[in-house]
């Protein structure tokens, strides 16, 4: 039965100042690698090891999954690609998420944060967290790096790499960790669930809680029941939503 473990990356640095962080390149914080500690405990305790992970470029998400296997013990593959980076947020990126709310007002950020169809405004050459020229990025395609992102481009860049890799691996019986992050990981949930463009918008993941898909032969869930409901442990996650919910409040 292939099975799927989604994670999204521990707190980062940019998580804990409440800032708009999209492909921005920021590290775990202290609390952040005790949750990726823990994620790996929790998946250890529930005998699901990984045989394979996949990651973003971004270096929260990547050691993430290496301090998952460090608490695993193990030398699980990290394969690492641009589809899997955080939603880019255009020019609100590294803006602290209450002072973009006083300075667009509330409705317009909730618009450019949760709406399906609505990317920010592009990023400017002039902003001076403008992620794009980063080295990281070196050998994405120019023409593939965005200026902004809504939801729905997140799920048609990381859609192919679905098809193309993680789910190979999947088919063949492996059980796959990926790795990610808030909107990739919620992109990916819409994908699996089927989740609708108006409900998506309500899905918080919470940092370093594994989510747990068990699939059919097509890929499929074989049960249908809420993504929090799927956490290892679910009501920490509900918890933990609740918070990422009110980061602009």
């Amino acid at each position: 039965m292939p099975t799927l473990i989604l994670l999204r990356h521990g707190q980062s640095e940019w998580n804990q100042q409440n800032l708009f962080t999209g492909w921005y390149n920021c590290d775990l914080t202290n609390i952040g690698i005790k949750e990726a500690l823990q994620a790996g405990k929790l998946l250890h305790e529930a005998g699901l090891i990984p045989d394979v992970t996949f990651s973003s470029l971004q270096k929260r998400a990547i050691k993430t999954a290496e301090l998952v296997n460090q608490s695993l013990n193990r030398e699980i593959p990290i394969h690492k690609n641009w589809r899997l980076n955080e939603r880019h947020y255009g020019d609100l990126t590294g803006l602290n998420k209450l002072d973009a709310k006083v300075k667009f007002g509330e409705e317009k950020i909730q618009e450019w944060r949760r709406g399906y169809h609505t990317p920010p405004p592009p990023i400017s050459p002039e902003n001076n967290f403008n992620p794009n020229t980063d080295d990281t990025y070196a050998n994405v395609p120019k023409e593939s790096i965005p200026l902004t992102e809504c939801l729905a481009d997140v799920v048609d860049r990381l859609i192919p790499y679905w098809n193309s890799d993680i789910s190979q691996d999947l088919r063949s019986g492996k059980k796959v960790l990926v790795a990610a992050h808030g909107n990739s990981l919620r992109a990916l949930c819409k994908h699996l669930d089927k989740i609708d463009d108006k409900e998506i918008v309500k899905l918080n993941i919470p940092t370093g809680m594994p989510f747990i898909y068990e699939l059919d032969e097509e890929l499929n869930p074989l049960k249908e029941k809420p993504v929090l409901e799927r956490a290892l442990d679910p009501k920490t996650a509900q918890t933990q939503a609740e918070s990422v919910k009110k980061q602009t409040q």
